[in-house]
């Protein structure tokens, strides 16, 4: 059915519409990163020193568009486990060297307020929670899918996408637990409202993991909830800015665990010339304390969530309560510097279960755009109290995208 769908999809776009002018559009997107872990335990620090590249071409005609992407990632210092290199004796850092289709998609826009994409495409759902693109890697994470987005009204919007495989993070030389692909029957959809308050937002996301070697088909699960952002003035240049969301999860397809566990999620911030002071508290549940049977969300954009050290990418068996607080400021135009931004975030991880206090982090991050140009630099410093070990990352990186 799938190959049938891409197949009726191409054969469309190469009817009468072709014979209008085709547009062309081209796809850059470079990134050199330098990522230094420190992790107690191993004995060797990672010295990680990675170029990116993504390059590409968008061609449109009428309401169709066809895109074809290519990604390239270098090792240019690889003391550091990749994942897929076999140098266990360093910290892990995600960015193996490989060579693949990133994206190659068929779009059609031709109906107001419809928007159809069938093929290996980026997806990047809400704040990327439940799915996203992972876009933090070097390698980015896409999926074979067919998705329909649908305006039904101005204020009512349909998102409904199939997915029968996910391209991982992990490269061509992915295999085992971390593999090049996940196959499997995945279903996300959102129906979202634009009210007084913000957007009101209901999703399912049924997530399969149909491979014996992704813990043994536990990471397989549905999970049903609803979401509110919104922002609202509260005097001249100051705003309220929040966020509300509650989900509940069970297993799902061939998962043999019986779990069920809620996820919580409470976060706002005061905005007011250019600063921004907010704060949160969000919970992934546990249910009786085994093994992935705590609230789980493997197609997420973790690294954007639980502290930048990326401790807890996999939840607990008891759960985690992320209690949370953050500081930020942004200036625009600034000399030659379109924008400046710096941030400081605390974390104070526990458990939903048994009373344990994992551990504290501290994130701080400052970035500056030029141009096409984004410099960055970032540091992580975990604090290990009864989970995992003490870990410090540091970052610097420069990227251009066209």
């Amino acid at each position: 059915m799938k190959y049938l769908m891409l197949g009726v999809a191409m054969t469309a776009a190469s009817g009468p519409a072709l014979a209008e002018e085709i547009k062309l559009q081209p796809i850059v997107d470079a990134r050199l990163r330098y990522e230094g872990v420190e992790q107690d335990g191993l004995g060797r620090d990672a010295d990680a020193l990675t170029a990116r590249v993504r390059a590409g071409v968008q061609a449109s005609t009428g309401g169709w568009s066809m895109l074809a992407e290519a990604e390239g990632m270098l090792a240019i210092d690889e003391s550091y486990n990749s994942g897929t290199n076999g140098r266990t004796a360093f910290p892990i850092v995600a960015d193996p060297e490989t060579v693949e289709i990133n994206r190659i998609q068929i779009q059609y826009r031709g109906i107001k307020g419809l928007v159809a994409t069938a093929g290996r495409q980026r997806i990047n759902l809400d704040d990327q929670r439940f799915v996203g693109g992972v876009a933090w890697r070097q390698n980015e994470q896409t999926f074979d899918a067919a998705r329909i987005e649908w305006a039904i009204t101005p204020k009512v919007k349909l998102d409904a996408t199939y997915s029968w495989s996910v391209r991982t993070i992990w490269g061509v030389d992915g295999a085992g637990a971390r593999p090049q692909a996940i196959s499997g029957d995945n279903v996300f959809a959102t129906l979202a409202w634009t009210s007084p308050f913000g957007t009101l937002t209901g999703f399912a996301y049924l997530i399969d993991q149909d491979e014996a070697a992704i813990s043994g088909f536990r990471m397989s699960s549905q999970s049903f909830g609803a979401r509110l952002q919104g922002a609202q003035p509260l005097g001249k240049a100051v705003k309220l800015a929040y966020v509300l969301s509650y989900a509940h999860q069970s297993d799902w397809h061939r998962n043999p665990n019986d779990y069920g566990a809620d996820y919580w999620l409470a976060d706002a911030g005061i905005e007011a010339h250019g600063w921004r002071l907010g704060g949160g508290y969000e919970v992934l549940g546990a249910d009786k304390g085994a093994a992935l049977t705590s609230f789980q969300t493997p197609l997420a954009t973790l690294h954007k969530f639980q502290g930048w050290a990326d401790k807890f990418l996999t939840t607990p068996p008891n759960g985690i309560r992320d209690l949370y607080g953050s500081v930020g400021k942004t200036w625009t135009k600034v000399g030659a510097v379109d924008a400046i931004n710096v941030q400081a975030i605390y974390h104070r991880f526990d458990s939903d279960r048994a009373d344990q206090h994992y551990g504290n982090e501290i994130n701080l991050q400052a970035t500056a755009k030029l141009g096409r140009v984004m410099l960055l630099a970032k540091y992580a410093d975990y604090d290990a109290k009864e989970f995992a070990t003490d870990t410090r990352k540091m970052w610097f990186s420069v990227e251009w995208a066209y």
